[in-house]
């Protein structure tokens, strides 16, 4: 009998043991696998800000200006005089200054080249705010074009081949000049968050899409919160139960699956060929993305709102409350941070879609920042696309960069979602 048991004992160690080790296994994977996600995600955010930070910064020419005019003209309203002088020419000629020799006019058209197009303007911006006196030299500071940029910030190998770096010798020679003498200064690129998109690198920015996604953004959750949430409400507090809500229910959990770009067809196809509503715009952007989100909040709103204690029903219905009392009064204020979390999450994720945007034209080249509804406009995400497409190497930092502001976007955006639970929450 004691060697049975001993036995026994010694097999039961040997299992737990072997249990043991098995656990202790289990936890090293589960270790392991985090850290390869944190890897993987470092390595994503490292690179991508890496890539990002020539972004944020922009190099500049100082240059030596001179607006000659007549005396008597000289007196008149700045504004007036900026209308019929030549810009791009007084720009040119400051520039020239510093390389007497450039003559010929190839040689002319590859220094200009060494500026960004929006020089000029930066001279006619000094001159409109009193920088820049008439017949009187001041220094001034105008962007340099994205060869020269990406060159003196090392992005672009000086000691490459002159065919692999696109800038010739000569320019070279003439960027190191300018260095030499002092006249290349670094300034934060304040044109990256103030400027629309534009076909000049140096020149481009994300404003324009920002804005516009704020608005797509303001007419998704004008309408999908409210639909979305007294959907929930019918569903959860006073539809009976039959076959019909049975059947809307499974095909709400459906088109929560659906491909985001189904939306955009049901948009291109509805909002604009039948409605003929505007193309292009947050309106019908805002729409289309509202559709998608609906699911989201119709599921999230309902879930919180089955997370309510029968008790509270109860208890007010037993004091004479009616039904619609019941629901605003006790169980909606109860669920708000279950509806208000689900609703900035599912507009955090329409915030970076792209494919049903595309179908109603937002996926567009679009300059000016739109200033109501239905202007047109685009996103970040499409945005961050294009530019992702374009072939000049300085869209690389910008395309980065573009990302990170979404990225921004979207995590501010789950932090309230958090914060607004937080603050909500009520304990019964």
């Amino acid at each position: 009998m004691t060697n049975r048991l001993s036995t026994t004992s010694e097999a039961f160690q040997a299992r737990l043991r072997q249990r043991q080790k098995q656990e202790t296994r289990f936890k090293a994977y589960g270790i392991a696998a985090i850290l390869t996600a944190l890897g993987f995600l470092f390595v994503l955010l490292g690179s991508m800000i890496y890539s990002a930070v020539p972004a944020f910064t922009h190099h500049n020419v100082v240059l030596d200006v001179v607006v000659e005019l007549p005396e008597e003209q000289a007196m008149q309203d700045r504004a007036t005089l900026a209308q019929d002088i030549d810009w791009r020419g007084i720009t040119f000629g400051a520039l020239q200054q510093h390389f007497p020799d450039v003559t010929s006019r190839r040689d002319r058209r590859a220094l200009m080249g060494l500026l960004s197009m929006s020089a000029s303007d930066a001279v006619e911006d000094a001159f409109l705010n009193g920088t820049l006196v008439p017949n009187k030299m001041a220094r001034v500071e105008v962007p340099v074009s994205d060869d020269f940029d990406l060159l003196v910030k090392g992005i672009i190998d000086r000691n490459l081949p002159e065919t692999d770096r696109i800038v010739s010798d000569r320019v070279l020679a003439w960027m190191e000049l300018l260095e030499a003498d002092g006249r290349v200064v670094s300034r934060w690129a304040w044109a990256l968050f103030t400027n629309g998109d534009s076909r000049e690198p140096e020149m481009a920015g994300i404003k324009g899409a920002f804005v516009g996604t704020l608005w797509t953004m303001l007419v998704t959750l004008l309408v999908s919160l409210p639909l979305g949430v007294m959907a929930a409400v019918y569903l959860q507090e006073i539809a009976p139960r039959n076959r019909f809500t049975d059947f809307v229910e499974v095909n709400i959990n459906n088109l929560a699956a659906v491909p985001s770009i189904v939306f955009g067809l049901l948009g291109l196809a509805v909002f604009i060929n039948v409605f003929h509503m505007p193309r292009s715009s947050p309106l019908v952007g805002g729409l289309v993305l509202a559709l998608m989100t609906l699911p989201t909040i119709i599921i999230a709103t309902r879930a919180s709102l089955a997370a309510v204690p029968p008790s509270i029903r109860e208890a007010a219905l037993g004091i004479g409350a009616s039904r619609l009392q019941v629901i605003t009064h006790h169980v909606l204020p109860l669920a708000l941070p279950g509806i208000l979390t689900g609703t900035i999450i599912g507009l955090a994720q329409a915030a970076g879609e792209t494919a049903p945007l595309l179908m109603v034209g937002m996926m567009a080249f679009i300059v000016d920042t739109p200033t109501e509804v239905t202007a047109k406009a685009t996103v970040l995400p499409a945005q961050i696309y294009m530019w992702a497409n374009n072939p000049e190497r300085a869209f690389v930092a910008r395309t980065s960069a573009a990302i990170l502001i979404l990225l921004l976007l979207l995590l501010t955006m789950n932090a309230l979602a958090i914060y607004l639970r937080k603050r909500f929450e009520k304990r019964w």
